[in-house]
């Protein structure tokens, strides 16, 4: 079977960027901003499309419920829904200091799951930063304090960022995306986000957007980031592992598990089920689980995401 060439869905959110997606990672969309490209997504806030194929012209999830739990992989098995969610980020302006909750909180109080989430900076502007737990362990008081009189962002540790950094979120972390960079996030299926401070922006209805403070007091972690080691790998949890393999590389994809293959430098071709098919920034294909073997050509780097068995998941998330 091919590789399936996905189209993402689109998000115009206020502080996205007005080119980059467009002009460095090939996004075909007229949104003004244009903040987020969901590359592979299920959710239904912004199903992506297959480009190729038998099903050109369907959504992934459309797809996925004709083909069946095959496609999937016996690592999937144990989901309800499909695991994650792939998107490039934009962020011309910072995003608003936010949390996201864990399953249980999310399950009890949102009808859908947490979320756990990666980062991969692209590309950063000179001085470009982002805000990644608390700089030191806080009480509840204390925090709910420095929302209160707008302090908080003193209390938060502040990451310089690069092209090639890798942040791993878990759910219950602080956290912010800066202005000035472009990143690959890969995480839960889930559009649950709580926004604590929002720097006073208003938003398309000209008010101030909402805020969530007494559910993000009760589900952030108050203190710094968890470290965290992943082996050979640049993040893993349960719902997604996440590699960077450098072009010419080849590979299989068996029963296991499906495959997605997000292109974020350079250019080549991939060949999968007797179709060759470019590669180009932005390019995001889903391999479905037992598509055999395939090959990447040519001198790019790329996002090899997957769902690795439970029992073999180094960080136990």
């Amino acid at each position: 079977m091919p590789a399936y060439r996905l189209v993402p869905a689109c998000k115009d959110y206020l502080w996205g960027g007005h080119r980059r997606l467009r002009e460095e990672f090939g996004v075909a969309s007229d949104l003004d901003p244009l903040a987020e490209a969901w590359v592979l997504s299920c959710h239904p806030d912004g199903p992506s499309v297959l480009a190729n194929g038998p099903y050109a012209g369907r959504t992934l999830p459309q797809y996925l419920a004709e083909a069946g739990p095959a496609a999937l992989g016996k690592n999937c098995a144990g989901f309800a829904q499909f695991p994650l969610l792939v998107k490039l980020i934009d962020a011309e302006q910072s995003l608003s200091v936010q949390v996201h909750p864990s399953d249980e909180y999310a399950l009890r109080e949102e009808g859908q799951y947490g979320k756990t989430e990666m980062w991969v900076v692209l590309a950063a502007e000179p001085g470009a930063f982002l805000y990644y737990g608390f700089e030191r362990e806080v009480s509840r008081q204390e925090f709910a304090q420095s929302i209160q009189d707008g302090s908080l962002t003193s209390l938060l540790h502040k990451a310089p960022v690069k092209p090639g950094d890798v942040f791993f979120i878990p759910a219950g972390t602080l956290h912010a995306i800066g202005a000035g960079m472009v990143i690959a996030e890969v995480q839960q299926n889930s559009n649950v986000t709580y926004r604590v401070y929002d720097y006073g922006r208003l938003g398309a209805d000209g008010k101030p957007r909402a805020l969530h403070i007494q559910k993000a007091l009760e589900v952030t972690h108050c203190g710094p980031a968890p470290r965290m080691e992943f082996g050979p790998h640049l993040g893993s949890c349960r719902y997604f592992t996440t590699d960077l393999r450098t072009g010419p590389f080849e590979g299989e994809c068996g029963p296991d598990s499906f495959l997605a293959l997000l292109a974020v430098e350079g250019q080549g071709s991939l060949a999968c089920g007797g179709e060759e098919q470019p590669v180009a920034p932005g390019s995001c294909f889903f391999l479905p689980a037992g598509s055999g073997r395939y090959l990447v050509e040519g001198a790019c780097k790329m996002l090899a995401i997957f769902v690795q068995d439970p029992m073999e998941n180094p960080a136990g998330i």
